[in-house]
């Protein structure tokens, strides 16, 4: 069912107080705003049917109403106002990114701390190579029971590994291997080496010492390691300062999936090149059953060499998803063009923001 103009600016005005004040919100505090030209009784009405409708409910029989997870997509889609940082805002936060990354040596961990200060939230920072593949392979014969792998991968970085035999190997199957590797596992991913081409491969080398697996083995393990995303969460103990955390067990809970490296996405979303969106997930919307009472909001950036980033905040429901975003998305920008070699985005200017929730729609 379609809302009308009056049941969204109503609805809109209990998540703006709900957001300040925490506490449930009643039709008078709303008629007192100012915001709605109607009386109290026709609020209280819209309310009892926005309740009904499942995008407000209401804690206890003579409480205010609190905003539901389908409310606040609701919010978060179609009413909330773009935040917009004031000149102000913009030039700390690149001066103190700028601070960061020349103190702290560009880390990852440093940037969430930054993250979590500007939100006042526990921020996840994740990187991961994408595409990862490798470029060339080098089989080095050392001696009859020792032999070198050395893999040059996609991004021009080198991975290596001293193998030790129990038996004698001929050099010439070294080589032949060398060549088979070249021919059949460069420019492929971690996906692609199969069981069927690792077969084909120990038969047209007619390997029968079990190097090809070994050599296979490690290609997997290290384009498993140089693809698997790093994750650092900074400001677990801010949650503490917000009244839906108060419960300590609640609070443990959450605390304890952050610094356990929990995932805020499912492994295929987030990391896709040239991605310049901030998504939002709240409440229910969330992957993890340990999330499923908090929003996460999330910026990606290019950290350059084929490497993508992720910069999350993780909350409660009653954030103020705009200015939060706004805030993640300038940041993200801003280490897109530093990490990826461009300029800072200028003091003043406002990025390009697009909120996207599970419905599929889309704010500009």
């Amino acid at each position: 069912m379609e809302l009308s103009d009056r049941k969204k600016k109503i609805l809109a005005a209990v998540v703006d107080e709900y957001i300040r004040t925490a506490e449930p919100v009643g039709s008078k505090a709303i008629a007192q705003s100012g915001s709605l030209n109607c009386s109290s009784a026709t609020i209280r009405n819209e309310l009892a049917e926005l309740v009904n409708m499942g995008y407000l409910e209401q804690p206890h029989t003579s409480a205010g109403r609190v905003p539901t997870p389908m409310g606040y997509r609701m919010y978060v889609n179609e009413l909330m106002e773009k935040q917009k940082l004031s000149l102000e805002e913009t030039e700390e936060i690149n001066r103190r990114l700028n601070l960061k990354l020349q103190e702290l040596d560009d880390t990852i961990s440093d940037v969430g701390r930054l993250a979590s200060q500007l939100t006042d939230y526990p921020a996840l920072t994740i990187t991961a190579q994408t595409a990862m593949t490798v470029k060339r392979f080098d089989l080095i014969y050392v001696d009859a029971n020792t032999f070198i792998i050395v893999l040059t991968l996609s991004n021009n970085t080198a991975k290596s590994k001293l193998v030790h035999l129990p038996i004698s190997v001929d050099q010439d199957l070294v080589q032949r291997l060398s060549s088979l590797f070249n021919a059949s596992f460069t420019g492929i991913t971690q996906e692609a080496v199969t069981p069927v081409l690792i077969h084909s491969t120990e038969r047209a080398a007619d390997d029968t010492m079990g190097l090809t697996a070994v050599i296979a083995a490690f290609v997997l393990e290290t384009l498993h390691e140089v693809s698997t995303p790093t994750a650092f969460v900074t400001g677990e103990n801010r949650l503490l300062s917000q009244p839906e955390f108060r419960d300590p067990d609640k609070a443990h809970k959450l605390m304890s999936y952050l610094s356990g490296g929990g995932h805020i996405l499912p492994p295929s979303e987030g990391m896709a090149p040239g991605s310049d969106e901030v998504r939002v997930l709240i409440g229910p919307e969330n992957v993890a059953e340990e999330l499923k009472d908090s929003s996460v909001v999330i910026a990606s950036y290019d950290a350059g060499d084929n490497t993508r980033g992720l910069i999350g905040v993780v909350g409660p429901t009653r954030m103020d998803y705009s200015t939060v975003a706004a805030k993640l998305s300038f940041l993200a920008a801003g280490l897109s063009r530093r990490l990826g070699g461009g300029e800072a985005p200028p003091e003043g200017m406002h990025n390009k923001l697009i909120i996207k929730g599970d419905t599929g729609n889309e704010r500009r």
